[in-house]
């Protein structure tokens, strides 16, 4: 279920719900719950179970029990879109917590901070700790490790008979690592291998490192 890591002489623990977990910070790293989306496509027409919408609440629940961290940071894009019924659920769910919370704001964030803010949910556009630098979209700053969500990363892993299989998935590089999307109904952007990469595929409870050739044409960041 879980794959301790060392970055930049930090204990990280790599979970198999795609959240990142600092142990000497006692933070819970979370990127792209998209809340507020499944009620979203639902309200247009997609052919959507309404259960959706609690299996996000039922996996945060998961993994702040198996932390039980200090503080949880939301990397980004935690609400899909507008206000929504989700936002009273959310608002109820926190309000079960003991946790502190920080939202880094990502590109689908349009909720007025203040709604957040009177949630005691601290709202960021990015956090400076011990070297590392947490964003919703992934960046290169000199003298920084770069913690990051915002491209939902996937592998594609091919087995005998050309089988393939996609499969969500952590994705280190030597100055940065992408988290993948803990949300439900999310999707995601296959990255190939490149020079020094490191990749955690995500395949049920289990986190699996992988090791991939790398590809002349690689990935890119998009979403």
């Amino acid at each position: 279920m879980t794959h301790p890591i060392s970055i930049q002489n930090q204990d990280f623990v790599l979970h198999a719900s795609g959240v990142l977990y600092w142990a000497q910070r006692g933070i819970l790293l979370i990127s792209d719950v998209h809340l507020g989306k499944v009620s979203h496509f639902r309200k247009f027409g997609a052919a959507v179970p309404q259960r959706a919408v609690q299996r996000n609440f039922d996996a945060l629940d998961a993994v702040l029990s198996h932390f039980t961290p200090k503080t949880v940071v939301f990397m980004g894009d935690l609400f899909h879109s507008s206000l929504n019924m989700e936002w009273d659920l959310f608002a109820t769910w926190l309000g079960r917590q003991s946790a502190d919370f920080v939202l880094v704001s990502g590109n689908h964030d349009i909720i007025s901070p203040l709604r957040y803010e009177a949630l005691d949910v601290e709202v960021v556009e990015e956090l400076l700790l011990d070297g590392f630098l947490l964003t919703h979209h992934p960046e290169e700053r000199e003298g920084f490790f770069n913690l990051c969500g915002h491209v939902h990363p996937a592998v594609r892993l091919t087995g005998l008979g050309r089988q393939s299989v996609r499969l969500r998935c952590f994705y280190q590089l030597p100055l940065q690592m992408i988290l993948p999307a803990f949300g439900e109904f999310t999707g995601s952007h296959v990255l190939e291998a490149r020079e020094g990469c490191a990749i955690f595929a995500l395949l049920g409870d289990a986190v699996l490192p992988v090791t991939l050739q790398e590809r002349k044409a690689s990935g890119r960041h998009r979403k």
